[in-house]
């Protein structure tokens, strides 16, 4: 099985999720955000380095608006650069760490909770690259897992072997392309699709009206 890979960390170490600022207990609704034309503009040639990173209009003020609504910001993203040998996982962690800066500096509340990204180019098959759900799959798993507090048992599992699922259908994924909504409906969340020249804040007040 080739596993998704977790931005900062290896996949099971424990995860500790900042405060959501609602008032309410968490509910178990999951926000799965792919990145590139989600979050941050994407290039036909990669996001190659800090540099080149160009946060979409109010994605910040988007996924705040998520988190104070209740929902957990999950990060799934396709990276294949790594498997293809362009460049390190230390380059991607540089990345998203400018897109989490850029993100906060908009707005306070506009944490991600997890980042999981697929390094595997498209031949490789991997469960973990979407249109497959395995990033998605993971990462109900580690949220949960951290809400509880529960890491030390935690086996996260793929598949038909993962046996005890929840009800995905009051979470999202929102994604630019095909992939996305079919990682979506593979996994059992409301898929929508934004425009990638406008990114979440395109698709966010549907979202919000849809969870109300």
């Amino acid at each position: 099985m080739l596993e998704p890979h977790r931005d900062g960390a290896e996949l099971e170490d424990r995860l500790v999720l900042n405060n959501l600022p609602c008032k309410s207990e968490w509910d178990g609704r999951i926000a799965y955000l792919d990145r590139d034309g989600v979050i941050n503009l994407g290039s036909q040639e990669y996001v190659n380095s800090p540099e080149e990173v160009k946060i979409l209009p109010n994605a910040g003020k988007a996924i705040g608006q998520l988190r104070r609504s209740g929902f957990r910001v999950v990060v799934v993203t396709n990276q294949s650069p790594l498997g293809r040998g362009l460049w390190d996982r230390s380059n991607l962690e540089k990345i998203h760490d400018k897109i989490k800066n850029l993100l906060i500096e908009e707005d306070e509340d506009a944490h991600l909770d997890l980042i999981l990204y697929s390094p595997y180019a498209p031949w490789e098959g991997a469960w973990a690259r979407k249109p497959n759900p395995g990033m998605l799959e993971a990462g109900r798993q580690l949220i949960d897992a951290a809400s509880k507090g529960n890491f030390n048992t935690i086996d996260i599992r793929y598949g038909d072997d993962w046996l005890d699922r929840v009800d995905e259908s009051n979470s999202v994924m929102v994604g630019d392309r095909d992939v996305d909504m079919a990682a979506a409906f593979s996994f059992g969340v409301r898929g929508f699709r934004c425009d990638p020249e406008l990114g979440l804040a395109d698709v966010v007040d549907l979202i919000l009206e849809g969870a109300a």
